[in-house]
């Protein structure tokens, strides 16, 4: 992955505006924008978990082609949570518990690729409300 200077880069690395959540976010410690590949971007928050059952983390996928695989032990198999919304979920047990579970929410929207990645005490309505938030 490398680094990227901030939105405007992404932009430009994707070739169009990078979709965004256009809800509140939780509060985040601070923002990791990454090119990930050919017109493939990653938007990572890592976010205020100082609190107890507060979410640790949460980052977006957007690329002209799928995302990289995540290797997740004992994740459940992709199960539909929205029209075109696939999701999956991952115990981390080896992770400290607000990056705890794992959820991924993958679909298509605009001729892109799009996952959602969130770490912790996450409400699956809350991830589907930010996936349908984005654009």
């Amino acid at each position: 992955m490398e680094q990227l200077a901030g939105i405007a880069e992404a932009d430009a690395h994707l070739g169009r505006p990078m979709p965004l959540p256009q809800i509140v976010l939780p509060l985040p410690r601070w923002v990791e924008v990454c090119a990930v590949g050919a017109q493939a971007v990653e938007i990572s928050w890592n976010l205020d978990d100082s609190r107890a059952d507060q979410p640790g983390r949460v980052a977006l996928y957007a690329g002209a082609g799928p995302p990289p695989a995540h290797e997740l032990t004992d994740a459940t198999a992709p199960a539909a949570v929205a029209d075109g919304v696939l999701h999956r979920q991952a115990p981390l047990a080896e992770a400290q518990p607000s990056l705890r579970p794992v959820h991924e929410l993958c679909w298509q929207r605009d001729g892109l690729h799009l996952r959602l990645t969130a770490q912790g005490p996450w409400a699956i309505g809350a991830l589907v409300a930010i996936v349908a938030s984005v654009t």
